[in-house]
């Protein structure tokens, strides 16, 4: 397979395994800038969360889940979610509630996570993890709105 052909079944084969949660979800475009990135280069993304109230699960995802605020949603994705970055060789650099806004306009988040990868197949490790993918339901259902920032 040449190096285009690997790339395209990289992005494809991300792209599928998020496709569920539709806007929730990285683009094929956001995927391809990641996969396209050097191999060896250092990535860090920046999140930001503002939850739901009440957690909103569809169809029968988690069905015992349902009830949850978007706080408590976001602990059970976080619960796999932190072991199985620092498993694929990553680490977070910050976890927090956020605070505020110090300059710029002001702008509601709940929660912001900086998380490190030393390179590619770090990152690839992570969202190709079974048990993270599953996960990664509770996220979409914490979530009101979400905003990932890649930096390095």
């Amino acid at each position: 397979m040449s190096g285009n052909q690997s790339i395209n079944a990289k992005i494809r084969d991300l792209a599928k395994a998020y496709d569920q949660w539709g806007a929730q979800a990285p683009t094929l475009a956001q995927w391809r800038a990641i996969v396209e990135r050097p191999a060896a280069q250092p990535l860090t993304l920046i999140n930001f969360f503002k939850f739901r109230q009440l957690a909103k699960y569809s169809g029968c995802l988690f069905s015992s889940s349902k009830g949850q605020t978007g706080q408590e949603a976001f602990g059970q994705y976080a619960a796999v979610s932190m072991p199985a970055m620092e498993a694929a060789g990553g680490r977070f650099l910050h976890v927090a509630p956020v605070a505020g806004v110090f300059v710029g306009p002001a702008e509601d988040w709940d929660m912001v996570a900086i998380g490190h990868y030393p390179d590619l197949a770090a990152f690839y490790a992570l969202y190709e993890n079974k048990a993270y993918q599953a996960a990664y339901g509770h996220r979409v259902a914490a979530c009101e709105r979400q905003k990932v920032l890649v930096s390095g």
